[in-house]
């Protein structure tokens, strides 16, 4: 499963009964997540630009 070991027994016992992932690759998501993606951090990215130019110039 996971090559770290838990802390005790109920800290194993929670991640398997959560299952939370240990250890995500996040290249193998499926395009239109990835695309979501570019797109989320693309348009923040561009708006806190247009903002700081605008507080400049205004």
């Amino acid at each position: 499963m996971s090559d770290k070991k838990p802390i005790n027994d109920a800290m194993e016992h929670m991640s398997n009964i959560e299952g939370y992932p240990t250890s995500v690759d996040l290249k193998k998501l499926p395009k239109p997540l990835k695309y979501f993606g570019y797109f989320f951090i693309g348009f923040f990215s561009i708006s806190i630009l247009f903002i700081i130019i605008a507080k400049l110039i205004l």
